[in-house]
């Protein structure tokens, strides 16, 4: 699995979206490729100005991290469209 962390900060934490409740949810994408796609489309909205990268994580800890912190998350896969929100609704965990 891959998810996004502004670049440079890789250690502060990941790219996350807030739903209409207000909860965080980390993005997780199947495949590198649709990862990096999302980070450009973040990357070429000029409301939002920071380089994104992408980073491999482990399928399992990932997912068992989340579990563990009550953390809400979301599986990307091949066949999922996702744009980014709006600029209000990005995070960074």
């Amino acid at each position: 699995m891959f998810i996004l962390t502004i670049s440079g900060k890789e250690t502060d934490g990941a790219y996350s979206v807030t739903d209409d409740d207000g909860q965080k949810i980390l993005y997780m994408f199947e495949q590198e490729d649709d990862a990096t796609r999302y980070a450009m489309m973040l990357e070429y909205d000029e409301d939002y100005e920071k380089e994104m990268d992408v980073i491999e994580v482990d399928d399992e800890l990932a997912i068992k991290t989340c579990k563990t912190y009550n953390y809400k998350y979301t599986v990307i896969t091949p066949d999922d469209i996702v744009i980014p929100p709006k600029n209000d609704n990005l995070q960074k965990n």
